[in-house]
């Protein structure tokens, strides 16, 4: 009995041993054991992402086709990619280390997540000499559904945009290849791996669970991104995986560029943006003549508040205006003093100009392409920033910036005033039209601050010249169908595979709001109050508003009397012209039809703010801004601002001989003096 238990016991040791001496006999491979091949026939925005993501890990790459003409399709309309295998049959036959292992990749619509050692492990961990990507949907042929193997769990299809193994196998799987440039890589690998035989001969089979290869077409619902540690990673819930390289294939490519924000560690809560100042092209330290030429494109679609203060701004841009030339498009009758008064007194300030005025017709599309053709036809000319007139730029540095961060187009990110309206979305619908994006509300909020690729950007953008000659060289790239012209010249970007960027970094200023603007008085803007809160103040209330208090600007010349700064030069200016542009003034007679009883104790000739319908605005202002002060000045006391009458009084030499020293009868008594200091009317002083 004794002896069989230790027969036992041996038994179950070599059972516990074998397993182990298993394990050893297959050797760890080394990261210099791999190479990464890919076909670039050129170098696209996403072939450069993808080599710097590349970098990032320490990827050794192999790059096929360089200069070639691409004849393998496009993808989406037809299969295609018969190019690339023929290249990779090529370009194995150079690889004489039979057992090196090759990671072949498409790089255009690709990032890593990951370096070379964590995949290496995860093939050698799969125990086959091929693996695959693997996707939920079949392409290119359904009708081959029914051969592909089972798995127990995971993604059943092939999918040809990546997969690694050894150069032996690889050599053996496409050996065959004859096929045309065009025809389709992916239906040539699809039959090569529901073929029993020969999938067992080169021992295939694919990443089904995502492992290794995220092909995100089909799949966006299980993919997140996993912030931890300082890292970024995308991972897969479905499978709990954690991929080493995410494929943005078929329609996915807003998706990956999305992802790509923040793979492989861009921006992480840890570090912010990671790469926002690589690749800079400085300008300090240039002469002026040594500035890149700009075409600043300006272009007036509807009418639109203060129009005179875009001009001021594009004057205080800290840049050499001999190295700017303006193109501007109004389409504005009622603009065009606001261009003609610019033009007289700074348009020689400037390389060149070029205006396109309401007279000659021209419609938005073509003003367009106009402005982009004045850059594209200039050989100088490096760059063209355009800038629709709502647009409120603060940052006198702004173009500077764009310039530096060398982007092919970049915006600043702009926003409307207390709103999350901005001029980018970070998504996009399924019909191409607005989306929130995981990640916009921080960003427009300053939560998350860097370089962003977006599928949309309007109203001020900076575009290099180098595309308009080269990706972006139609003549006509702001017409697509249904769309408007931002989104028709975002849409033909993103199919020539251009990114575009929005940036945060800074802060650059903000957006009107056009929606309300009514043109039937001479000085529109007083009417802002509601709709552009911020810039009616800038314009109109005194700059040293804000520092009554602070700096106890509030003069008291007699008890309960407070006198403090209220309207700017500009407010007085206005509210006097509007006034007498209006010109019904009372006839400063007792009897007048316009208040309660008809009579008027001690007359005045005034027009009421109900005149010129702006009792709600003057209402406004006196809640927002007088009311704080009123509320400083008599602690305890609480003012709803309601003023039942509100007039603006014209006061001239002789002009009201009868009107004496007198008593309000009133609570209290706003004067605003919308005179300059030097004149005064009044004879006696009080």
């Amino acid at each position: 009995m004794r002896a069989f238990s230790l027969l036992i016991l041996a038994w179950m040791s070599l059972l516990v041993v074998l397993p182990v001496i298993r394990c050893k006999d297959q050797r760890e491979l080394s990261e210099g054991n791999l190479l990464v091949v890919t076909v670039a026939t050129k170098e696209t925005d996403g072939f450069r992402r993808f080599m710097r993501s590349a970098r990032h890990f320490n990827y050794t790459i192999k790059v096929l086709g360089r200069g070639e003409p691409w004849k393998g399709g496009d993808y989406m309309t037809t299969p295609g990619g018969g190019q690339k295998v023929r290249l990779l049959k090529a370009g194995l036959q150079e690889i004489k280390e039979e057992d090196k292992v090759v990671l072949f990749i498409d790089s255009y619509d690709v990032v890593f997540a990951s370096g070379p050692k964590e995949l290496l492990k995860k093939f050698q961990q799969t125990r086959h000499k091929v693996v695959f990507s693997a996707e939920t949907l079949i392409w290119p042929d359904r009708h081959l559904e029914d051969k592909h193997p089972h798995f127990r769990e995971g993604k059943r299809f092939l999918g040809s945009g990546g997969f690694i193994g050894y150069v032996r196998n690889l050599k053996e799987m496409v050996a065959d290849w004859t096929g045309e440039d065009n025809d389709s890589d992916q239906l040539f690998f699809t039959k090569i791996y529901i073929n029993p035989e020969k999938r067992k001969s080169i021992n295939i089979t694919l990443d089904n669970r995502c492992r290794m290869f995220q092909n995100l077409h089909g799949s966006l619902d299980e993919v997140v991104l996993k912030f931890e540690d300082g890292q970024v990673r995308a991972r897969n819930v479905l499978y709990d995986t954690l991929p080493v390289v995410v494929h943005g294939n078929g329609p996915t490519k807003l998706q990956i560029n999305y992802l790509s924000n923040y793979i492989p560690t861009v921006w992480t809560f840890e570090t912010g943006c990671s790469v926002c100042l690589e690749d800079l092209r400085p300008l300090l330290g240039l002469k002026e003549s040594e500035y890149p030429l700009v075409v600043i494109g300006i272009f007036i679609q509807q009418p639109t508040p203060f129009v005179s203060v875009f001009f001021e701004s594009l004057l205080k841009l800290e840049y050499p205006k001999n190295r700017l030339k303006l193109f501007i498009y109004n389409q504005e009758q009622h603009h065009e003093v606001e261009v003609s008064s610019f033009l007289k007194d700074h348009g020689k300030e400037y390389q060149d100009v070029k205006v396109i005025g309401p007279e000659e017709n021209m419609d938005r599309v073509a003003s367009r392409n106009l402005g982009l053709d004045m850059c594209r036809q200039d050989k100088d000319c490096e760059y063209f920033f355009s800038m629709d007139i709502e647009v409120v730029l603060k940052n006198k540095d702004t173009l500077k910036i764009l310039i530096e961060q060398n982007e092919p187009i970049i915006a600043p990110m702009i926003t409307r005033e207390g709103r999350l309206w901005t001029n980018f979305w970070g998504a996009l619908s399924a019909d191409g039209y607005y989306a929130r994006s995981e990640d916009y509300v921080d960003i427009v909020q300053g939560r998350r601050v860097g370089v962003w690729n977006v599928p949309y950007l309007a109203k001020v953008y900076l575009v290099k010249a180098s595309l308009l000659h080269e990706e972006l060289s139609d003549n006509d790239l702001f017409s697509s169908g249904t769309l408007d012209l931002d989104m028709a010249f975002c849409h033909n970007a993103r199919n020539k595979g251009v990114f575009m960027y929005v940036t945060n970094m800074h802060t650059f200023g903000r957006m009107l709001s056009t929606e309300n603007y009514q043109m039937s008085h001479l000085h529109n803007d007083l009417w802002q109050i509601f709709e552009n809160p911020k810039d009616w103040e800038e314009r109109y209330i005194h700059e040293n508003y804000t520092k009554i208090m602070r700096d106890k600007l509030i003069e008291t010349p007699c008890p309960d009397v407070y006198w403090f700064p209220l309207f700017s030069d500009i407010g007085c200016d206005h509210i006097v012209q509007e006034m007498e542009n209006f010109g019904q003034w009372s006839g400063g007679r007792n009897t007048d039809t316009r208040i309660q009883g008809g009579y008027e104790n001690v007359p005045t000739i005034d027009i009421h703010m109900t005149q010129i319908n702006y009792e709600k605005e003057w209402q406004k202002l006196l809640l927002d801004y007088i009311a704080p002060i009123t509320e400083t000045m008599y602690p305890g006391y609480y003012t709803k601002c309601i003023s039942y009458l509100n007039f603006v009084v014209r006061y001239k030499p002789d002009e009201q001989p009868l009107l004496t020293p007198h008593h309000d009868a009133s609570t209290f008594t706003i004067n605003v003096a919308l005179n300059s200091k030097e004149i005064d009317y009044q004879v006696n002083e009080y």
